[in-house]
């Protein structure tokens, strides 16, 4: 926890080799750029691929990235997406205690509500969070109770209390939610290109034309340095090679995955995203989708589909690395044309 009060008690970033830390500068970045936020775009692509310009320098790797969302100082997950503001009064300090910048978005309605259309939002705005997390380069690390929807009821400085507002109340467990992050942590486990040892380059892999990762608009292009610059920019497409991995495992062997495509969108509104056609050697899988629930809609697309993404959502493609290589050998063995 690389932070202290007073002057130069900051020190995110600035620990030696060997060092993690955890990362507050991910935190605020994922929580401004899920609530729309300007300008969030470009340091929410490094804070997701493990924030190699805090901690490469230093010679560490991803794993110096320790990424969370909320801990134990502040709101639960359920909260930030519930409260603008804090609620501290129980602590018997007239609610100056407590942190009141917290980027947190109540969605419309400070605290609790039946609206349908809101409790939508703020389910959705959970999972966003948590897929963020899940597949982010570094080390995920989660609050408890956020995987079952625990909340404070609005106070964020919780730590004087043993009683029901700090307790966590197993009679209302989110089912969905925790399934939905079971899924998440599944996921994560067994795809090796979601926990990369060395950082991404941007560099060409061997036997391809594609790079071990890739940027790209919701049109297919890729971006460019001016779109990283556009303030109200909140859609993001990226492109994780499977076969760009650049490690080896136990025996020596080169480290494969399948790919995948992460299609983020903050906006208010939906958006069509077209799969770029530089990924054309296999069809991609619907295999998450923030906007679904726990259970995504399954889907099948191929380079130049478009696809849309609904408003403030995730949408995760996979392409499996079977089916792209079967494709390969189906190409190369075709005949070739016979010429007139």
């Amino acid at each position: 926890e690389p932070w202290d009060i007073g002057e130069g008690g900051y020190q995110v970033g600035n620990f030696p080799a060997q060092w993690s830390e955890w990362n507050g500068r991910y935190r605020d970045t994922v929580r401004d750029f899920w609530r729309g936020q300007e300008q969030t775009l470009a340091e929410f692509a490094y804070r997701f691929t493990g924030s190699s310009d805090l901690y490469e320098s230093t010679g560490r790797r991803p794993h110096a990235s320790i990424n969370f969302v909320t801990c134990h100082d502040g709101f639960p997950l359920r909260d930030l997406v519930s409260y603008n503001e804090k609620h501290n009064e129980a602590n018997g300090e007239e609610n100056r205690d407590g942190e009141s910048h917290n980027r947190s978005w109540n969605c419309g309605v400070e605290g609790e509500t039946d609206d349908p259309e809101i409790i939508g939002l703020r389910n959705k705005q959970q999972r966003n969070f948590l897929t963020t997390l899940f597949l982010s380069q570094g080390v995920p690390m989660l609050l408890s109770g956020d995987e079952l929807g625990r909340t404070q009821g609005g106070n964020n400085n919780a730590y004087c209390h043993d009683d029901p507002i700090l307790w966590i109340d197993w009679d209302n467990v989110d089912r969905d939610l925790l399934k939905f992050t079971q899924t998440l942590i599944d996921l994560r486990r067994r795809h090796p290109i979601l926990r990369r040892r060395k950082w991404f380059e941007g560099t060409s892999v061997r036997g391809t034309n594609l790079t071990d990762i890739g940027w790209f608009r919701p049109s297919g292009d890729e971006m460019s340095d001016e779109d990283w610059r556009v303030s109200f920019a909140r859609a993001l497409g990226v492109f994780l090679n499977g076969d760009g991995i650049a490690s080896s495992d136990v025996r020596g062997e080169r480290v494969l995955d399948d790919s995948f495509y992460i299609l983020f969108n903050a906006h208010h509104g939906p958006l069509e995203f077209r799969l770029p056609k530089v990924l054309n050697t296999a069809p991609w899988h619907t295999v998450v989708s923030t906007a679904a629930g726990p259970i995504p809609d399954v889907g099948r697309f191929m380079a130049g589909d478009q696809l849309q993404v609904p408003s403030r959502s995730i949408t995760v493609l996979q392409r499996f690395r079977e089916e792209s290589q079967s494709r390969k050998r189906s190409l190369q063995s075709m005949p070739a044309p016979k010429l007139p």
